[in-house]
């Protein structure tokens, strides 16, 4: 999706035009939908001229009333009444079908576009208020349909429609109610462009809430670890209270409106009968009339006292939507491109070509000094596992990123299979390059579940394949139900070892012709870290291979080793050869080394 120009804070028009552009569903058939509503609302224009009519020509001079012409027009009323409300019936019903259609098209399109921005925008937005975006901010947004909408809808029309009839009746007694009432448009936009920044600040603290709710909530066992209970909870506590502030004042400034139509409703009344009496027999209004008149100038003003209260809910509405927006304007992350090439069939080499890459941040220039990698030139044959080395803050993990294409480099390029990463499709890439990350997210459901979506219509039996072929047989048959294992909630029911396991027998079943893996095995305990490493070798077996590598013990086991240094490759070459060099890696081994041995000695009988 392209990026949009951003949205004023105070363009609530345009925000609401732009909501319109993003779910073209609701502008189907409006104009029909606002005809039904007009027609709606003429019914409740009948009653007013029925009755002045009923009393003009209904009641004769002595005192006698005509019972059949009152009749008739009883009559014509209620054909009326039933003709208008099934009109506004399905007013409602349209408006209700696409508006529900419009927001489950907004919702899925938003939850499509988070998963597509950059890391840099997934860093930076915390995820509690990207789920707000999706939940609270929607949720706002069906609610103003189910009843400000329809407001909108139907109250439109008929302040149109009343109006004109009023300036047929007595253009004079029109203009005096006009004149009296029209003062409370001004009010109501003095109000608006505050309760605008009201409500855009309560959903901005809406967002912070939910962020600090859902850390609370996620983080309990470190929370109870810790006994950090009142620290993190009274920064919660906070968060609420920010938000309550920020809702009351909201609250408030909407408060203000609700009175303000009903003060303009009694003095518009109030005028209108004052200014009838005032003129007298000389402005030939017969009583009827008269009484017609006061009963149409309600009609007027009970939209528009509702109108104060729906102008409350758009404005929240409004704020939402905007909020929405904004997510949808974040730029996607790598974008696809506009001719993709097929990478080749078979094993496939990485190239990457004077790569330089720094993290953007917002509002911030990029210097030179900001690269996370500078000028990175390598090759990788296909086929080779290759070993990434370095001190924290070395680059590693960007380097891993950037072949995955999570992001695009700075500057140079990387090629796969001699096509340029810019060039492939996603799915292409995706079914040919596979991630292992360093803390592997499990999802709500059994193991076969989290295993078989990496190729979906994958058997039982295909899996189980994958499993011997790992040789993880053995601690397959430990879990109660093997394969049909539940995992719980980001998978808590199993250790932090058998998780990396499930990723594993997971990349087993994509089976990628290119796999990164991010090692993770520190926190392991030794039997699991050997069914990693076992696995993790027949997994890279005949693949193109690039380990992020933590241990130096996987390193040995590598065809090659890289060795990054501040974002610059330092040493390139064999465990054998750089173990025996004068450089970085030799040092690292060595301090490697003798903390194994330290930490093998603490473990034996003393």
């Amino acid at each position: 999706m392209p990026v949009t120009e951003p949205i004023g804070r105070f363009s609530a028009v345009h925000t609401i035009n732009r909501g319109l552009q993003e779910a073209p569903v609701l502008r189907q058939g409006l104009g029909v939908t606002w005809a039904l509503a007009a027609v709606g609302a003429t019914g409740r224009i009948v009653v007013p001229i029925l009755v002045q009519q009923a009393i003009d020509k209904g009641i004769v001079r002595d005192g006698g009333v005509r019972v059949g012409l009152v009749v008739v027009f009883a009559i014509v009323a209620a054909v009326a009444l039933l003709i208008a409300g099934a009109a506004q019936r399905q007013a409602v019903v349209r408006l209700g079908r696409r508006s529900e259609a419009a927001l489950f098209d907004l919702r899925s399109r938003l939850i499509a576009h988070i998963h597509r921005i950059s890391l840099a925008d997934h860093n930076e937005e915390r995820r509690g208020a990207l789920v707000a975006r999706v939940t609270s901010d929607i949720e706002t947004l069906a609610q103003f349909f189910q009843w400000g909408g329809l407001a909108w809808l139907l109250d439109g029309p008929l302040m149109i429609l009343v109006a004109s009839v009023m300036l047929a009746y007595d253009w004079i007694l029109a203009l005096v109610a006009f004149a009296v009432a029209a003062p409370l448009a001004v009010v109501l936009r003095l109000v608006q462009r505050h309760l605008v920044v009201a409500y855009d600040k309560a959903r901005e603290r809406n967002g912070e809430m939910l962020s600090a709710i859902t850390e609370v909530v996620t983080g309990a066992e470190t929370i109870t670890a810790y006994d950090a209970g009142r620290v993190l909870g009274a920064e919660a506590d906070e968060a609420v209270q920010r938000k309550a502030a920020a809702q009351i004042r909201a609250n408030v400034i909407g408060a203000f409106l609700f009175p303000s139509g009903e003060v303009f409703s009694v003095l518009t009344v109030a005028a209108v009968v004052l200014t009838g009496v005032a003129r007298g027999p000389s402005s030939a209004l017969t009583a009827g009339a008269m009484i017609g008149f006061i009963f149409l100038t309600y009609r007027f003003l009970e939209p528009i006292a509702e109108f104060t209260e729906v102008l409350d809910q758009t404005q929240t509405a409004v704020a939402g939507l905007r909020r929405v927006l904004g997510v949808l304007d974040l730029p996607i992350g790598p974008p696809p491109p506009e001719h993709p090439r097929p990478l080749p069939v078979g094993s496939l080499d990485i190239d990457i070509c004077d790569v330089t890459f720094s993290y953007p941040t917002r509002g911030l220039a990029s210097s030179a000094d900001d690269a996370v990698l500078r000028h990175v030139n390598v090759y990788i044959p296909a086929g080779q596992q290759v070993a990434v080395v370095g001190e924290t803050g070395s680059g590693k993990t960007t380097l891993g990123r950037l072949i995955a294409r999570f992001a695009d480099p700075t500057i140079g390029e990387i090629r796969l299979g001699a096509v340029p990463l810019r060039q492939v499709s996603n799915d292409d890439l995706r079914q040919r390059l596979v991630v292992v990350s360093q803390e592997p997210f499990l999802f709500t459901g059994t193991m076969a579940e989290n295993v078989g979506f990496a190729r979906p219509g994958t058997s039982i039996d295909d899996m189980e394949a994958v499993v011997d072929r790992l040789d993880l047989r053995e601690w397959v048959a430990t879990l109660p139900e093997g394969m049909m294992t539940e995992v719980g909630e980001r998978g808590e029911q199993l250790s932090a070892g058998e998780r990396q396991l499930v990723a594993l027998v997971r990349a087993g079943v994509a089976d990628p012709d290119v796999l990164v893996l991010d090692e993770a095995t520190s926190s392991v305990d030794a039997l699991t870290e050997v069914r990693i490493s076992r696995a993790l070798t027949r997994l890279a077996e005949g693949r193109t291979t690039i380990a992020i590598a933590h241990r130096l013990s996987t390193a040995a086991r590598a065809d090659r080793v890289l060795v990054l240094d501040r974002g610059v490759v330092v040493e390139d070459g064999p465990h054998d050869a750089l173990v025996l060099g004068d450089g970085i890696y030799s040092r690292l081994y060595e301090a490697w080394m003798t903390a194994t041995t330290a930490e093998q000695g603490d473990l034996l009988p003393g």
